[in-house]
């Protein structure tokens, strides 16, 4: 099932020929996969009970309230990005409360606006003045539903959701996780990474661990451990 982050959402029309040459297999369908990482995340959002807001996730320096405001966010700082934002502005404004009175209604209308940005003609090979290095849009998008399907994870990880992944989704990522961050200056793999932006790999994982975990673990996340002792 959809929510509301495909209302009214048309497909990118085809971009350049140098740059879909560039762009290599691993976009196609890449708004539609934006699209279903977004109304993922949104699925677990409704299940949100008022309660639960303040409840700590597996990202640490956030709660529940602040985890789903820095996806609202960074869904408006990347629309704001294909408007011809900066990384400084981008940085400047992460924490800044995106949620107002109604949090469901804020993410929703972000991810829809964000998916409407990137389906504009030309919007997937413009190049952005992303934070970790200029990005052509397709890579930002890339790298945007990759964020969207990992703390999907852990919004359901906090709440007590089923953080059952959608499988496609997981594949995708797993497959492709070093062209999405190809040559960013920090990516969540590199073994010098500051992990500014992406937390450090989680314990050891079973040899027979699962795509999902294994995806999860190289994102540095600790799938194996109860989502009650987070």
């Amino acid at each position: 099932m959809r929510f509301g982050v495909m209302s009214g959402i048309r497909q990118p029309r085809t971009a350049p020929v140098g740059t879909l040459r560039s762009m290599g297999t691993f976009t196609d369908g890449l708004l539609e996969r934006f699209v279903l990482a977004s109304s993922e995340f949104e699925r677990k959002l409704r299940a949100v009970r008022s309660g639960q807001w303040s409840w700590p996730t597996p990202c640490t320096e956030w709660n529940v309230r602040q985890l789903v405001n820095h996806m609202a966010r960074g869904n408006l700082s990347y629309l704001h990005l294909l408007r011809g934002g900066t990384s400084a502005d981008f940085l400047r404004l992460r924490d800044a409360d995106a949620l107002g009175a109604d949090p469901l209604a804020a993410y929703t209308r972000s991810a829809r606006e964000c998916a409407e940005a990137f389906a504009e003609p030309g919007a997937l090979g413009r190049v952005l003045d992303y934070p970790l290095g200029r990005v052509p849009g397709y890579q930002a998008l890339a790298v945007r539903t990759t964020d969207s399907a990992i703390h999907t994870w852990d919004l359901a990880r906090a709440t007590g959701d089923d953080d059952t992944l959608d499988a496609g989704l997981v594949a995708w990522i797993d497959d492709h996780l070093e062209e999405i961050y190809a040559g960013l200056a920090e990516t969540p793999t590199a073994a010098d990474t500051t992990h500014r932006f992406f937390a450090a790999p989680g314990d050891r994982l079973p040899h027979a661990a699962p795509r999902q975990h294994r995806l999860l673990h190289r994102m540095g996340r600790n799938p194996g451990t109860p989502s009650n002792a987070i």
